[in-house]
């Protein structure tokens, strides 16, 4: 995994590269709200032209801005409203824009204009390492009415938008910054499904979208990955969906990119491609280019484009709007009207013994931000909760003497931390998983499912249920309430 280096840290290594090579923008991970603004002042004011400040924010600015608002992951807004007529969570679209707008606000203001978002994947692999939670929903429409929202709530806030990964990576079971995944549907199938999201957010005028390195052999039988792909982003998503904002590739560190990435830049904008993003070495990106326009292996028609879509973008940023700093009652609220609960989870825990509330997470450096301190939350629900642990570190014996105390307790709690991250492996390592089914055929159990709510697919029936689609900190205070609740029942 690239190390994780905070705006702060890089600056002096952004402020070198400008002198050397021209820089169009660049991605900001790990910032602050109160620090970042003059680091990036600082930048664009060594830069000879215009610099866009990027950032993946479809947790809000929180999610690389520490201080600013932190929103629940997508999935808590498709389902914070109950379910529709058919059963299908229904969503809020006014909750989804004004959390874009509040989103793009708080960024703006410090200085970061392009947002990486929204995910307009269709969740529809429950076994997806790195979508799952993220997409909106199950559902394409619902998925595309929502992403239409975003778009439209982030140029509310002054904002630019980017609907991502084209043409939809909610299908694959293998994660893109590892390896190279296949989606093997046909057109007819990507049309009902993947590609209803991206004709939404290019209907509602979305700046960018962002490529998937994922190969579609039904649209490209040659196979090659859709940000290296003609076919996919020339003949599809321009010539066929007419789509005329910049596209932008994933990052150009993951696996599925493969080797020597920055040499084959002539390839990308001849493929379709605007911006090439996180280039491990932009020199050798750009004398490449270059150099294959003066071969004559690559039209200079086409870089000429591609420079004018995001010349086009850049003078679309309007003043930065003043961050409101609004969002945090909507986060709470979309967190609490996104918890499902099945069962009765005060009938399994009323009386007795202190109960176990046992905690499963399968890694422990999860490079999220947006994560909250879930143990400590949890625990906090109530004294009649005694808290325990289980990370990939945890001991034989320590697990003996977990199942010790909830045989003892005669009931318990499971609190299950699954979700997508990028280089990590998606679900239960198999001993946790025979460790909580052991739990649920032992004694009643409320099961929490705080992230994918596909992480118990595989394990027996809880007595009660609670569900949350998210684990940033207003999602856990949200599974803590119902605790508190149920405990005190």
């Amino acid at each position: 995994m690239p190390p994780a280096v905070s705006v702060a840290d890089d600056t002096e290594r952004a402020a070198r590269l400008l002198a050397s090579v021209p820089v169009g923008g660049f991605v900001i991970f790990r910032g602050s709200y109160a620090a970042t603004p003059p680091a990036l002042a600082r930048l664009q004011a060594l830069s000879p032209t215009p610099l866009l400040f990027a950032s993946d924010l479809e947790r809000g600015a929180g999610q690389q801005l520490a201080g600013a608002t932190v929103f629940p992951h997508a999935m808590a807004f498709g389902h914070a409203s109950g379910a529709g007529a058919d059963g299908t969570p229904a969503g809020t679209a006014s909750d989804v824009c004004e959390a874009a707008r509040v989103t793009a606000e708080e960024a703006g203001s410090a200085g970061v204009r392009w947002l990486f978002a929204p995910v307009a994947d269709v969740h529809s692999n429950p076994v997806n390492p790195i979508i799952s939670t993220r997409a909106f929903s199950r559902d394409p429409e619902q998925c595309a009415r929502l992403v239409s929202e975003f778009v439209e709530g982030c140029r509310l806030g002054g904002g630019l938008s980017t609907a991502k990964h084209f043409p939809g990576h909610g299908e694959t079971d293998t994660d893109s910054h590892d390896a190279l995944p296949t989606v093997s549907k046909s057109r007819a199938q990507l049309d009902a499904v993947e590609l209803a999201p991206f004709r939404a957010a290019i209907a509602a005028g979305v700046d960018a979208i962002m490529t998937a390195h994922v190969a579609y052999p039904s649209l490209d039988p040659s196979g090659t990955p859709a940000t290296f792909s003609a076919p996919i982003l020339r003949g599809l998503l321009r010539d066929e969906l007419r789509f005329r904002g910049v596209v932008v590739s994933d990052s150009l560190l993951m696996g599925a990119a493969g080797e020597e990435v920055s040499a084959r830049a002539p390839d990308l904008v001849a493929a379709g491609v605007d911006v090439l993003l996180d280039v491990s070495h932009p020199e050798i990106a750009l004398t490449s280019i270059l150099a294959a326009v003066e071969d004559g292996q690559l039209d200079e028609a086409l870089v000429q484009e591609a420079f004018e879509r995001v010349w086009l973008m850049k003078t679309k940023v309007a003043p930065a709007l003043p961050g409101t700093r609004a969002g945090a009652e909507l986060a709470r609220s979309v967190a609490a009207r996104a918890i499902k609960i099945t069962g009765d989870p005060g009938a399994v825990l009323a009386g007795g013994h202190r109960v176990p509330l046992i905690v499963i997470r399968p890694h422990t450096d999860y490079p999220d931000p947006t994560r909250a301190d879930t143990a400590s939350i949890l625990e906090a629900a109530s004294d009649r909760y005694v808290l325990w642990e289980v990370g990939p570190d945890t001991t034989k014996t320590e697990i003996r003497a977990i199942q010790e105390r909830v045989a003892t307790a005669g009931r318990a709690v499971l609190a299950l931390l699954v979700k997508p991250a990028a280089w990590h492996a998606f679900g239960l390592l198999p001993w946790q998983h025979a460790f909580a089914e052991a739990v649920l055929r032992t004694v009643p159990t409320v099961l929490c499912v705080l992230g994918s709510p596909d992480a118990d697919r595989t394990l027996s029936n809880p007595a009660a249920r609670i569900a949350s689609y998210s684990d940033v900190e207003a999602s856990v205070r949200a599974v803590s309430q119902v605790l508190e609740t149920a405990a005190g029942s």
